[in-house]
């Protein structure tokens, strides 16, 4: 493979994200004080009217909330764009607002309107949320353009170097423009990646001043101890950053910490949720479930009365399922299948576009008209909310199988069953049924090790963005 020549572009330095990410964060501050500043105005002109007090609250507000997200980190350059993180800053700086006026009210014997902190900072801090994911969208959308990079080197071993680069180019969102390879011979090719080998290892400094790197991968364990550390010594010199990615399988960073022991550190890996996590989940498919189903009711009351008008047969299938650790139960759903749909399933077995465990059919003629309707956008799965209720599922999860697919699963698909099954989960909003078996238990997996309650939101959310322009669903 031919190597490139040399990165020399200074009209494309100004696209790169070195260059535009301080336009982000001022942008983003301005989001952020704008909706706190909005919000105050609403909440306080009908109080007061036009007056300077209700100004100078408004003013105020817009100040001293994105120094509250500013002191949850929701401004540092490595928290924008992608993940939970930037959110949970934000959602961070609002209660941190809310703490703060307590704090004042009490220390001046004041009594601020309790509308402030149960209305004004959530409200703030939701419109902050929604202003920020328009500003990311469209980050992302210039992302897949090339424009807001991060020119970056993956350095290590054959197979992990080449794994590494095409999950990232794979994910252009993430903003990592991988330029090529550093592997242990210069003369090594990437297995996985038409990407080109810029050098061996020894040379990943002056690859860096070469074409202008911003982030250098060091993947494996080809480089460990005095040799990783060198290497930090030269990308110090050379102004680039180094990111080390350990060789630990679909582990998030949420589950990692720095643990210190004396001049040793050591990284931990979280193999179980804390208790306070389950307790949090638990809360909150209990608060927000209830919601839906008196939001959901008479549309799922309408849409049975459908089902039983347009086919024979019952409103309403049941059918056994396997829940968290082995347990099973009955899941609901409204039926959008002929009645006969089950005896039917064994002479169409050959016609599966699935595999050996999940049985799948684009155009599955046992699916009524208006089943096809109802699966399209995920209406048949409402009754589900009623297993969530009863403590069988949650909001957020693996999709509950069958027992006669749990019989044929391999020993580490096992694990999907640590958790409760879910409504929704990350397969669901990756794809659905165009995933295959590989790719949809590679998902399940990844939740069932990382899952956290802002994980679990973004899901939610992403969800519901899934059932509007439903794509994979049959």
């Amino acid at each position: 493979m031919s190597r490139p020549t040399p990165y020399n572009g200074p009209g494309q330095r100004a696209h790169r994200w070195s260059a535009r990410s301080r336009r982000y964060r001022a942008l983003i501050t301005v989001t952020d004080a704008l909706a706190a500043g909005l919000v105050a105005a609403a909440l306080l002109l009908p109080r007061l009217g036009v007056d300077p007090v209700a100004f100078r609250w408004s003013l105020l507000a817009a100040v001293a909330f994105p120094l509250c997200v500013a002191v949850a980190r929701g401004y540092e350059t490595k928290r924008l764009g992608v993940g939970v993180e930037e959110f949970q800053s934000v959602v961070a700086g609002g209660a941190a607002v809310a703490g703060l006026v307590v704090i004042l009210a009490f220390s001046f014997n004041a009594d601020p309107p309790r509308v402030t902190v149960f209305i004004g900072v959530p409200l703030a801090t939701a419109l902050a949320c929604g202003l920020r994911y328009v500003v990311r969208k469209r980050l992302h959308h210039r992302r897949e353009h090339g424009l807001d990079m991060q020119r970056t080197l993956v350095t290590g071993s054959v197979a992990s170097a080449s794994r590494a680069s095409y999950d990232l180019s794979a994910a252009a969102y993430e903003g990592y423009e991988v330029v090529g390879l550093c592997l242990p011979s210069a003369e090594d090719e990437a297995p996985l990646t038409d990407l080109p080998v810029l050098g061996g290892i020894a040379d990943t400094a002056q690859v860096v001043a070469d074409f202008a790197v911003d982030v250098v991968i060091v993947t494996g364990s080809v480089l460990s101890g005095d040799g990783l550390r060198r290497l930090g010594w030269a990308l110090d010199r050379a102004g680039a950053e180094m990111v080390v990615m350990p060789d630990l399988v679909e582990v998030a960073s949420p589950r990692l910490t720095l643990r210190p022991t004396g001049s040793l550190p050591l990284l931990e890996v979280e193999i179980a949720p804390p208790r306070r996590r389950m307790v949090a989940k638990a809360a909150m498919d209990y608060a927000i479930a209830p919601l839906v189903v008196l939001a959901f009711l008479p549309v799922v009351a309408v849409l049975a009365l459908a089902v039983r008008l347009t086919t024979p047969g019952p409103a309403f299938y049941r059918n056994t399922r396997v829940g968290v650790d082995g347990r099973t139960f009955t899941m609901w759903k409204l039926r959008t299948m002929y009645v006969d749909a089950d005896q039917r399933r064994a002479a169409l077995a050959a016609s599966s576009d699935g595999n050996g465990v999940l049985f799948k059919m684009r155009d599955d003629p046992r699916v009524t008209p208006l089943g096809r309707l109802l699966r399209r956008y995920s209406l048949d799965e409402l009754p589900q909310l009623w297993n969530v209720l009863r403590g069988d599922m949650s909001l957020v999860g693996p999709r509950p199988p069958l027992t006669s697919e749990v019989d044929v699963y391999e020993d580490r698909v096992h694990r999907r069953l640590r958790v409760k099954p879910g409504l929704t989960g990350l397969w669901q909003v990756s794809g659905r049924s165009d995933l295959d078996w590989t790719e949809s238990v590679r998902l399940d997996l990844r939740y069932a090790d990382n899952w956290s309650v802002g994980m679990d939101l973004m899901i939610l959310w992403k969800t519901a963005r899934a059932i509007v322009r439903p794509s994979g669903a049959y």
